[in-house]
């Protein structure tokens, strides 16, 4: 019989003790599981390493996609599965990951993710389908450097196809969790760009604001949410505007004030 490949599935962390314990759980099908942490307060560490994953520990933040490279060059199987903490893969999504690789016709896989906010599943205002690139042969890809929303990037002449079940998402439990990532992101993202030299205006954060709301509730169907997809898409506007807001305080810290 033919052995079949193996998978590493990595995670990077940091005071995740709600999540890691399910997200681990959801993985236990994999040949190996790195866990990074970037220094939890919490207890994460432990209840890793108590589900037997192989834990990492660095204290030092080099952003998301350094990270994540970083725990990519761990992983010693054949196959890789990048996943965050408060993600979950189904058993369809394990039976499906199985069946690619054992057949391995193409170098890297997309998985469309479907979020829950609230307690709800969210399945316009553009989260759904959120095709993700989260499955690949080891040597095939690696991810960007970027501080925030870093990619997966496919070596030259990798083959990428799409799996057809889902990688549930629970990344919203709470509105405050929705702020706080927001607060973090927005800091990150301007952070990101002032080194690349753009600059903004005020102008702009509003007018992102307002067609962030626009796209998500009418043209990506967050109405069909209901009361909750109206708070998704309103939480949307708010996020668009506050990324620009804050490159354009850091555009004010050597630049005069514009409007």
């Amino acid at each position: 019989m033919a052995k079949l490949p193996t998978l590493s599935v990595i995670i990077i962390s940091k005071n995740e003790s709600a999540n890691i314990e399910a997200c681990l759980d959801s993985v236990a099908f994999a040949d190996e599981v790195i866990v990074l942490d970037s220094g939890s307060s919490d207890d994460t560490v432990c209840l890793a390493r108590a589900k037997r994953a192989k834990v990492y520990t660095m204290d030092d933040w080099p952003g998301f996609g350094l990270q994540k490279n970083r725990a990519l060059a761990l992983a010693n199987c054949e196959w890789v599965l990048s996943i965050d903490a408060d993600e979950r893969v189904n058993q369809d999504l394990v039976k499906e990951i199985q069946k690619v690789i054992a057949e391995a016709k193409w170098d890297a896989f997309e998985v469309s993710r479907l979020t829950q906010f609230c307690g709800e599943w969210i399945h316009h205002c553009g989260w759904t389908p959120d095709h993700v690139l989260r499955l690949f042969r080891r040597g095939a890809a690696k991810f960007s450097d970027d501080l925030v929303h870093e990619r997966v990037l496919l070596a030259s002449g990798a083959t990428c196809g799409r799996l057809k079940f889902p990688l549930l998402h629970f990344s919203y439990p709470a509105p405050s969790h929705y702020w706080r990532k927001l607060e973090q992101y927005s800091q990150a993202w301007a952070a990101q760009r002032v080194t690349r030299g753009q600059k903004t205006s005020m102008w702009r954060a509003g007018a992102a604001g307002i067609a962030a709301f626009l796209r998500s509730y009418f043209f990506r169907l967050g109405f069909l949410d209901g009361a909750m997809g109206f708070a998704v898409c309103t939480m949307q506007a708010q996020a668009a505007f506050g990324k620009y807001f804050a490159l354009y305080c850091l555009n004010q810290k050597n630049d005069p004030p514009t409007f």
